[in-house]
């Protein structure tokens, strides 16, 4: 979206005025997704999986894409399907997708949603640890307190609307 006022940037780019054509491309190599809902192809191996989020964002790189599962712990499971995989091994997949192409910003929607408490606690602590030794700007959508405060920052939306924020 367009923003009504101000502007923004993004790994050094003002990103607020570009057309929607370049902000595809931005989205594609800088930014990378985590969904509730894992959405990965059930027909693709793990490894093809994560390999297939680099062709979108401009080659593919098998290479990378194991890499990508390494700092997850899934490399011993790179040749099974999403229906042989837990569902927080499955998140865990959709996490290596977003994190092969190295985007400076990884948005996480609702990432332990769909998970059990010790899945959602894994999730979790592999996302900060990204923070904290990648330097990954990390935005997680969530409706669980106790997820959010694994957080430094706490923004509390109502109808769209900043409410409260606190750090944490």
């Amino acid at each position: 979206d367009t923003p009504t006022s101000g502007s923004y940037y993004l790994d050094d780019r003002e990103v607020s005025r570009l057309s929607s054509g370049e902000l595809a491309q931005v989205r594609s190599q800088k930014i990378g997704f985590v969904f509730q809902t894992f959405n990965l192809l059930p027909r693709l191996s793990a490894l093809s999986n994560v390999d297939l989020g680099l062709r979108y964002a401009g080659g593919s790189d098998r290479n990378r894409a194991m890499e990508a599962l390494a700092k997850v712990g899934l490399s011993d499971r790179a040749n099974h399907r999403p229906t042989e995989l837990s569902g927080g091994e499955q998140q865990r997949v959709a996490i290596a997708r977003a994190l092969a192409k190295n985007p400076p910003l990884l948005l996480a929607d609702e990432p332990t949603g769909n998970l059990d408490s010790r899945s959602g606690e894994e999730i979790i602590s592999i996302l900060t640890s990204l923070h904290v030794e990648q330097g990954i700007t990390l935005v997680m959508i969530t409706h669980d307190h106790n997820i959010a405060h694994h957080c430094q920052r706490i923004i509390h939306l109502k109808d769209g609307q900043v409410v409260s924020e606190e750090t944490v």
